[in-house]
Parts: structure tokens; sequence; C-alpha cells
């Protein structure tokens, strides 16, 4: 017996797992199984459980899921106590995903590795502030002039990011820390002068009591935070880098403070010859502000990887020209609404999306297109937020807005890309899990070796490399070598208009090795004009041009529109159409002027069992094998004549699908239009493999196949009719020009919409897994060497120690360096 239930309540895998795990131990459950994207269990039981039982189980596990009946809406209510932890929706994430795609809505550090928190970007404010330049104590909510000196009011500067907050309180604690453990260090370095001056000054016991109180500042305020981070990754068992430098580093400062205060209870191995104890607060302290310091580089660097996405917040403008009865205002940017006519002047950057209604110019679109050359634009031609003006002035209609423009939707995919995890982070994390155990469980046996081994003073020896180990550990580099790759190469995708929606997808892009393509819109420009229309004897054209024109006015194909537009244009009349039908991937049918007119290929006439003729047939195979697309007009069951469509080929996709071929991609074209159309696109494109006349359900099942046979498949489509072949291939691609249902459906979005940007895409994959394969291994193979030659592995055959300080250093850079290198992926060209 199996049932489907809708579980409330769950933010990441964590819980899923948690969910899970807690159904199946409900007596009679065979199996449960649960899905965090649908929000749903599936659960499997020898006999009928009741729902209430299950509900139970949930409550008594802490209240924080409830599982109900499918179609039961549960409306989110947040409770203030949660807001105020940081929990629920927000706009700061972990970096390393240790809860997957979880957000919070403060900053502050992750409750399961103690990172930092990362604030997420977005665009403008809603409520943005104007200045003066000259009297900045000049504030208004909308633009104007200064009502002291008249100058023209200027946006508020942006609050500082939290990213830069964050390294600013680190840099101050970094300076504290230093200025307190400088003087520790030298005091503990003199102790290896002969005649150390210091002690004509004080006794070395008192050396020790300054050492003390000047480590306080650096113990309990500089680095405090990183004792906290491990006292939380104990009690939550999720045990990470802080836990190794809190305890490494906090006994060895514990250890000190009980030395000066008790001395006689240790052996004489802690002790000089003249009897004093050795204490380490010069190790704690230079250890813990090294730390410090890689925090602060890391910080510093983190900034970096996010630049992609603050570079396309900058390409948002803060006031628009509204013009009201031929009379321009300037507004801020978050006032206009859909159907504001907006003048955009020579240079300036386009505010929303929207279509030109007056005047023309060209407009530099390389910003979210990563192509250079710009573009000209006419009267009812589609511009974008973002781009730039050229020379000249026109006036547009704002048509999307806030959310809705296409910059807006580039920085939430982005921003969702970069929080996502790749497949092949799991290793990493599988790794990370047991880490720290085995790392601890090595420093115990370290100290052990050497206590009962090494030589004298052993337990010196002993503490001093156990506490090595501890602090050159690092599970960060490993926690950071996916994310920080991704986030940086889904940044650089976006600037070439490329725009992943997870790292999945960027991922499973390296492996393609077949490629599905539709032809209309994908191939082709899309933008199909009518070349003529051809009727027999038995009718007037002008009276087909009529009707065609007519039946399409309903239909959202690309193809309808060419007809319309040419009906228009032969000033045809439109009228009433009544029952009106689509019919998938053959064309059209209806009533006009009550006769039964029908539009579409032979497939539509088959079905319909229209009779052709012989010489009407003849006619429109020499048409299709010039590669133009031909649709049969029908009239009460007769085909009476037919349209010649023309869509012409974009100059990018013979030279994409070459280098496709080349980089061992096999594409294979898949379209609804007839055979020999395919035939001679597909010759024109040198491509080997094409079928025609394939409805939707075709192409799904195509791929299927193909996958059936172990290949890994993208697809790349721009119609509605592609969205179910988009979303059963491994990577589904959409056309940014085409629907927004494609888009949906698709992985990958190419914003100018041509087979150059599947070229792009796999070059950027194949980049980011290199750059994440690159991070692993050094973040393996530093641990692996570094842990052993802490542990003192070198001492018998060179003599060669590793200080903890040493140890800290190393940790400290290994997590930037696994940074630094994904930094490298801004540079690459795709």
């Amino acid at each position: 017996m199996k049932h489907t239930f809708h579980i409330h309540g769950m933010t990441c895998n964590g819980c899923r797992s948690h969910v899970e795990e807690t159904l199946s131990k409900v007596k009679g459950v065979s199996k449960a199984t649960v899905d965090l994207e649908k929000a749903e269990a599936t659960i499997e039981m020898e006999s009928h459980i009741p729902l209430k039982t299950f509900q139970e189980a949930l409550k008594n596990d802490g209240g924080r899921y409830s599982i109900h009946k499918l179609g039961v809406h549960i409306p989110i209510k947040i409770k203030e106590k949660e807001l105020q932890k940081g929990e629920g929706s927000g706009t700061y994430y972990c970096p390393m995903h240790c809860e997957g795609d979880k957000v919070y809505n403060k900053v502050g550090d992750c409750p399961v590795c103690g990172m930092d928190l990362i604030e997420e970007k977005k665009m403008v404010s809603s409520n943005i502030q104007f200045t003066c330049p000259m009297h900045p104590e000049i504030i208004k909510d909308e633009p104007g002039s200064c009502p002291i000196c008249g100058m023209d009011l200027i946006p508020l500067e942006a609050d500082v990011s939290e990213e830069d907050k964050t390294y600013k309180k680190l840099l101050n604690k970094f300076w504290i820390a230093v200025l307190f453990t400088a003087p520790i260090f030298l005091i503990a370095m003199s102790e290896m002068l002969e005649n150390n001056p210091l002690y004509t000054v004080l006794e070395q016991k008192q050396w020790n009591w300054i050492q003390f109180i000047l480590s306080i500042p650096v113990v309990f305020y500089a680095t405090w935070m990183f004792f906290k981070r491990a006292w939380t990754s104990i009690k939550t068992l999720n045990l990470n880098m802080f836990t190794l430098i809190g305890i490494g580093s906090g006994i060895a400062w514990i250890f000190s403070v009980f030395a000066m205060i008790f001395p006689n209870v240790l052996p004489e191995d802690f002790k000089t010859s003249e009897g004093n104890v050795f204490v380490y607060f010069e190790a704690t302290t230079v250890i813990l502000t090294l730390v410090l310091l890689g925090q602060l580089l890391e910080a510093k660097a983190h900034s970096q990887t996010s630049g992609a996405i603050k570079e396309l917040l900058k390409l948002v403008p803060s006031t628009a020209t509204l013009v009201i009865d031929g009379i321009d205002k300037v507004i801020a940017i978050d006032k206009i609404e859909k159907g504001n006519l907006l003048r955009v002047k020579p240079g300036e950057k386009i505010p929303v999306d929207g279509s030109i209604i007056e005047g023309h110019s060209s407009i530099d679109e390389s910003m979210i297109t990563g192509e250079p050359i710009p573009v000209d634009k006419n009267v009812d031609d589609k511009v974008s937020s973002g781009t730039i003006n050229g020379t000249k002035s026109f006036i547009m209609k704002a048509e999307k807005v806030g959310s809705e423009t296409l910059l807006s939707q580039i920085i939430h995919m982005v921003n969702n890309a970069s929080r996502s995890k790749a497949p092949i982070q799991k290793l990493a994390d599988r790794i990370s899990k047991y880490f720290v155990p085995i790392v601890m469980i090595v420093s115990v046996i370290t100290f052990i070796i050497w206590a009962v081994f090494g030589p004298e003073p052993a337990y010196v020896f002993a503490f001093v490399n156990a506490i090595a180990v501890l602090i050159i550990a690092c599970p960060c580099a490993l926690g950071l070598a996916t994310p920080m790759s991704v986030m940086v190469g889904v940044g650089r995708g976006a600037q070439s208009g490329v725009l992943i929606k997870n790292a999945e997808a960027l991922e499973k892009m390296n492996k393609v090795d077949t490629l599905i393509v539709d032809k209309t819109g994908t191939i082709t420009e899309g933008k199909p004009s009518v070349e003529k229309v051809i009727a027999t004897d038995s009718i007037d054209e002008s009276i087909l041009v009529q009707y065609i024109t007519s039946l399409n006015q309903y239909s959202e194909h690309p193809l309808a529109a060419a007809i319309v537009n040419y009906g228009k244009s032969k000033n045809s009349s439109i009228t009433k159409v009544s029952d009106f039908e689509a019919v998938a991937g053959k064309g059209v049918i209806g009533k006009v002027e009550n006769k039964n007119i029908a539009l579409g290929n032979d497939n539509l006439l088959k079905q319909y069992t229209i009779t052709i003729s012989e010489s009407l047939s003849n006619k429109v195979i020499v048409e299709q094998e010039q590669g133009k697309t031909v649709s049969y007009i029908a009239i009460d069951n007769k085909a009476v004549g037919y349209v010649t469509i023309f869509d012409a080929i974009k100059t990018t996709s013979q030279n994409a699908i070459k280098e496709l071929q080349n980089n061992g991609v096999d594409v294979i074209m898949l379209t609804g239009d007839n055979k020999n159309t395919a035939k001679s696109v597909a010759k024109q494109l040198n491509l080997k493999h094409f079928k025609a006349e394939c409805l939707p359900q075709d192409k799904l099942n195509e791929i299927k196949m193909l996958q059936n046979k172990g290949k890994i498949v993208a697809m790349a489509g721009d119609g509605i009719n592609d969205a179910p072949a988009l979303a059963q291939s491994d990577v589904g691609i959409a056309m940014g020009t085409g629907t927004d249902v494609a888009i949906e459906s698709a992985s990958i979005t190419l914003v100018k919409g041509d087979l150059q940007g599947i070229v792009k895409a796999k070059k950027l994959s194949h980049a980011v897994v290199k750059n994440i394969k690159q991070n692993l291994f050094f973040a393996f193979i530093y641990n692996v060497i570094g842990v052993p030659i802490a542990a003192g592995i070198l001492y018998p055959f060179f003599g060669l120690l590793l200080s903890p300080m040493i140890a800290a250093l190393a940790m400290s850079f290994s997590s930037v360096s696994v940074i630094v290198n994904a930094l490298r992926l801004r540079n690459i060209k795709i």
C-alpha cells in the first residue's frame, strides 16, 4: 500500500533526510521517500496507517515539520522568534551550501559550518532617495532640484554591502590582535637569547603573567568568534574547521594558564632547567591571529566572486524620463508603471523592458548578450533594461518593470545558481563528514606516540605536535572547492549571455555528447515572413489571404504572426472565426464565413482526409526543396492553395554547429516541418542526422531513446511545444528570444538566442569543471600531506617538525588559495 502526502516546513536537504528518517521509523512503514522540490512524501506501508499517526510522529520530533493530504494549502507563517534568529525567508546564505539553498533574513554565521553568511545581491531598493552634491543635508524621495542651490539632486550612494562590513570588522579585529600578539611573540622569542635582556627587568614567571594579560584581548575579543563557532559545531555535531581551531588553540591557552597557577602539578618535561613551566601564549595568539588573517583575506577574495552580479547591478539606472502629455519629467526608476511612455536620451541606460514607439537608435547590448556590436532598433523593436542607448533619442513604452525585467531575471537566476550544489560536490561532502573526527583521532594518536616514543622532553613534543595536527587540517578548503568555482563561473556566463539555472546543469553540460536542436527560432532567425500565397484557378488569391489571416489572428505561433502581418500589408480584412483549434505540430483549423478552413502540413490534411491534387502537391515539393516552409490551404476538405514562408538561417548557426561537431557533439535537428524542407536545411548546415514532421511527443521520445543508449543529451528549443523535450533532456537550453514556458523548462538560457551560445556554455562548463577538480585536488593533497607532516612523520628522517604557528599559516592560506584559483574563471574566454 502506497500513499503520497504533502510535507510543510522543509527548507534544505538536511530537512528532507530528517523527515524521511522520522517517517520511516513509524511502526508499519516499509519505506518512506521524501522529495524536497515537490515537498512530498511517498510512504509504503504494510496496512493502512492513519494520517494522524504521521502527524504525531513529526510533532513529537519537535513540531518543525507537518504532514497533510495532497491539495491542502498550508499558509506560510514565520514566527517573530524565528525571524530574530535569522531563519525563514531572507537574503543571506552559506557559501558552502551546508543547508542547500536555505536563506536567512539577517547577517550572521552559518549554524552548521560557522562560515560568515553571504549577502545575496539584489536589484535597486524600492525606496531610492536623492540628495544635493553641494548640500548633503537635503534628502528627498524623488529626483528634482535642490531648494537651496538649484542643482540637480543625485541618488544617494547605496549602503555598504555586508561583505564590506564584514571585511572592515575583521580588519579592525586583526589589527587589535596584531597589537597584542606582537609583544607576546617578542617576549617568547627573547627566551632563545643567551643573556635575555628582559630577565634583567623581570623574572620569567612575571613575563609569563604579562603574556597572559596581553593574550586576553586576542582570545576574548579579536578571535572569540572562533571559539563561539567551535562550541556551536560541537553542540550540533557539525564538526568543522572551527572545531579544530577552537580545540587546538583553546587547549594551548588553558594549559598555559593552568601551568602558571599550578606549576607543581605538571611533570618535569613541561619545565625548564630552572624549574619554570613552558607556556604557549605566543603559539595561541599567533595561531589565532594567522587564522584571522586567513579569514580577512578570504573575505576580501570572496567579495570578488560575486563581481559579475555587482557589475550587472551597476547597469540599473536610478532615474528615468517619463513623458506625460508631451512634457518630460524625471522620476525614480521604482516609480515606473507598465504602459508609461519613457524618453531615452543618447548615452542613457534603458530603465525597463519595453518597445520603441517613436524614433530609432543603436543599442549596446553587450552587457547582457556578450556581443560587442551595437544593434539597430526601430519602431516596435524590443529593448531591455540595463542596455545603453547610442547617439539618438527615442520614446519607449514600458512593458516589464521591477522583477519582471530581463536584467532582474538574470540577476535572480545567477543568485539561485550560485547557491545550488553541483553533483561533483557530493564526494567532498561525504569526506568532510568524517574528516574532523579522523583528524581529532590522529591528533590523539600523535600525542600518544610522541609521549611514549619521542625524545625528551617527550610530553612537550607530544603536546606541540598534537596541536599542530589540529591546526593544519582544513576541511573548509574541501567545502569551498566547488561553490567558489560555481559562483564565479555562473557570473562569467551571465556576462556572456549564458544564464545557468543551477550548478548541476553547469557540470552536466561538460559531459553532453548529443545535442538536439529545433529548427524554427533555434537554427533559423525565428522571424518568418510570407513570401507568397498561391491559389488554384478555382479561387481568388485575395480571398485566400483573407481566410488565412482571419484564421491565424488567434494563434501564437511565429508562422501565424507572419501570415497576419502579410495579410495586413495586403490590406486584407480580418473577419470573425469560430471553432478555432490549433493542432499541435500540424496546423490550425476553424470556420470563417461559414466555411471550414484548414491551414497546415501534410499530416493535418491526412488527419482531416482533405484531398490534394497532384499538380498542387508537385508545386509544394519544389518550394520545400528550396528550404522553404509551405502550408496547405484547404476549404471544405479540399486543398485550394498554399502559403510559402521563408525563415532565414542564422548567420551563426553553421559555425556553431561545426565547432560543436569538432568537439565531439553529435548535432541532431528535430523539426515539425516537412522532410523536403528539413533535408534542405540539414544539407546547408552539414547535419548528418535530422528528423522531420516531429510532434512534441516525438521529440520527447527521441530524447528518451538516446538516453536509453547512454547518451548525455542537451536539447535546444524556443517554443511551447519544446517544453516537454527541454524538461526531459539532461540539459535543457532555451533561446532567450523564445517563450517564457521554454525558458522556465530549461536549465540554461541563451539571452541572444543563437547556437553560438551553446558553444559558449560548453566551453564555460569545461572550464568550471576543470577548475573544480583543481580545487578539490589541492584541498585533498594539502590535507593528505599536511596532517602527517604536522604529526611529525619527517622527524625520524630529517629531524624536521612543523610549528603550530606555521601550521596555522598554511591552514589559513589553503582556503584563500581555493578562492583565488576560482577567481581565474573571471578571465576565461568563451
